[in-house]
């Protein structure tokens, strides 16, 4: 049985946290044994986001991985992990894969527990740089390393990209990595062609959370990756009509009040993620007259539920076919 971790993830967390579909096998099963015995024996060695090199016996088999947009990327590309940092949070949150049942929870996100990591022997452990100071040091100590670099605001997508091969290098799964890159490209080209023009279209896309006295509103730029994802399809940001909204360099996520709203276009489409009943577009902001009185507010569209907006090609799949949806 899972060990679970005891807290459940809300969406208050950091900008780097940002977050019903039917999980998708990944392209291509995983490596061949074929495949695996001709890199037997021979050394592997990869530069991850601190630019260390990285020295694995070869190709990763056993990995554990503590950020989740890594464990899709797994997944994704038939990789199944044997540890994943809070494994609740990730199944609420991102529905687009699914981990096997014995994945054993390896702790918090920003501190993986150095003794679970050890008594599963790992070949490696992704982590990003949102670990604990010093946590990274001590991990190393017994378990390798790498460390996938946090999103790009400048290339969100392409940063998505570059992070998923880093992860198919280590693990010798480059092709299944070529083949979700194809998949992504033939789903865009698809989408542009059914929705057609869309450039003079702005979507200002978005999630928010409710602190019981404020309703906050992230908004979701051209920098993110679903908003990069947008910008791909063809649509406007949205957004952009408030110059002066500051934004992560890494994320692309800002945050906003509700009378910020006002001040976006009157055709803009407004596009939200929420998670089961946590919705404060239809529920704490169902009654504001400022929300209510946007005119935009009666069209807005809420994307399904379990799409990880910080997650792998897999999920941005599913945020092509709901924009593609929503335009309709």
């Amino acid at each position: 049985m899972r060990a679970r971790p005891a807290a459940v993830l809300t969406l208050v967390g950091a900008l780097a946290l940002a977050a019903c579909g039917t999980t998708e096998e990944a392209p291509g099963a995983a490596p061949s044994p074929e495949g695996q015995a001709a890199t037997a024996g021979e050394p592997l060695t990869v530069t991850d986001a601190r630019g260390i090199e990285v020295t694995l016996d070869g190709p990763a088999q056993r990995v554990a991985v503590s950020e989740w947009n890594v464990a899709e990327y797994l997944v994704s590309l038939g990789v199944q992990p044997v540890g994943v940092a809070s494994i609740e949070g990730f199944e609420t949150w991102n529905t687009t894969v699914e981990l096997a049942p014995d994945v054993t929870d390896i702790g918090g996100r920003g501190e993986p527990s150095i003794d679970t990591l050890a008594a599963l022997d790992v070949d490696v452990l992704f982590v990003t740089g949102s670990l604990v100071e010093g946590a990274i040091e001590q991990i190393e100590a017994t378990t390798p390393v790498v460390v996938v670099p946090g999103g790009d605001a400048t290339d969100p997508v392409g940063s998505m990209f570059a992070n998923l091969d880093l992860v198919a290098e280590v693990t010798g799964t480059e092709e299944q990595a070529a083949a979700l890159r194809a998949r992504y490209d033939e789903a865009v080209e698809a989408a542009r062609a059914e929705l057609g023009d869309v450039t003079d279209v702005p979507v200002a896309f978005a999630d928010g959370y409710d602190t019981g006295e404020a309703v906050t509103i992230r908004p979701f730029t051209d920098g993110s990756l679903v908003g990069g994802v947008l910008a791909d399809l063809g649509f406007a940001d949205a957004w952009d009509a408030l110059p002066d909204l500051e934004t992560d360099p890494a994320y692309g996520l800002g945050a906003v009040d509700v009378e910020a709203l006002t001040r976006l276009p009157d055709d803009t489409r407004f596009w939200y993620l929420a998670n089961g009943d946590d919705d404060v577009f239809a529920g704490a902001l169902g009654a504001n007259p400022i929300w209510t009185s946007l005119p935009f507010s009666d069209g807005s569209a809420r994307f399904p539920d379990g799409i990880w907006a910080f997650g792998g090609p897999e999920s941005m799949l599913r945020v092509i076919d709901a924009a593609v949806d929503a335009a309709a």
